[in-house]
């Protein structure tokens, strides 16, 4: 189970993940494989929600 800060964490990255900085949460999104880092052309890494990460938001929308 994810907790609150996580979960928070999860939804910053669908929608700003360039606001991201160095969240502790970040690591456990990226060992439950909900958040992989991507390398951008401009050689920044941003993370970005995986399918599986997107599909529990879905999850959590439809209980909302």
């Amino acid at each position: 189970m994810l907790s609150a800060h996580e979960f928070a964490t999860l939804m910053l990255v669908k929608d700003a993940a360039d606001q991201i900085i160095d969240r502790h949460e970040l690591d456990t999104l990226l060992e439950r494989q909900l958040v992989a880092m991507e390398q951008l052309v401009s050689g920044a890494t941003l993370p970005r929600v995986t399918e599986h990460g997107d599909s529990l938001l879905r999850a959590l929308r439809r209980t909302h």
